[in-house]
């Protein structure tokens, strides 16, 4: 009666639902990839990142310079947004209203940023953002965990989450 139960049958089914499972975000994110920005390749966008480029890229991210220069660039950043779910302000209730997949598009479109400007810094960019869009230490040391793992971002090796030695 004390049969020994062989779980192999189980784990298998497991790891076939896992893989299952991760192909479906794989696929997600092959789309996002092919699809990031494009909105900013046509109008009303292009024109004002044609204009706008060039100026914030001798900018500080979240200086007031750069906040200013945002300000200029409302109308293509209103329909950038609003056509791009990788940012926060795509959604009403910000942050809190992504999923997994717009949250990994919007870090490495973060990451990326960083090599757009002078002083560009991953680090700095995720703590800046977790005043700019709400989110707390859990998030922040997930992001800066992950700039330090997969070298992502300008300075991505001195990523940290505030002052903490993460």
């Amino acid at each position: 009666m004390n049969e020994k139960y062989d779980s192999r049958e189980e784990t298998e089914k497991h790891i076939e639902a896992v893989s299952q499972n991760m192909k479906v975000i794989i696929d997600e994110l092959v789309t996002r990839i092919e699809k990031h920005d494009q909105s900013k390749l046509k109008e009303p966008e292009k024109s004002i990142f044609d204009e706008a480029t060039s100026k914030l890229k001798a900018l500080t991210y979240g200086s007031e310079e750069y906040s200013k220069q945002l300000k200029e660039m409302k109308p293509a950043l209103d329909h950038h947004y609003k056509n791009n779910r990788h940012h926060p302000e795509h959604f009403k209730d910000g942050i809190e209203g992504m999923t997994l997949v717009d949250i990994l598009e919007l870090f490495c479109d973060w990451s990326a940023a960083t090599h757009r400007h002078t002083n560009g810094d991953i680090g700095k960019s995720i703590n800046h953002n977790a005043d700019r869009f709400g989110y707390g230490v859990v998030l922040g040391k997930i992001l800066a965990n992950t700039a330090k793992e997969y070298k992502l971002g300008k300075n991505s090796q001195n990523a940290k989450w505030k002052d903490s030695n993460v």
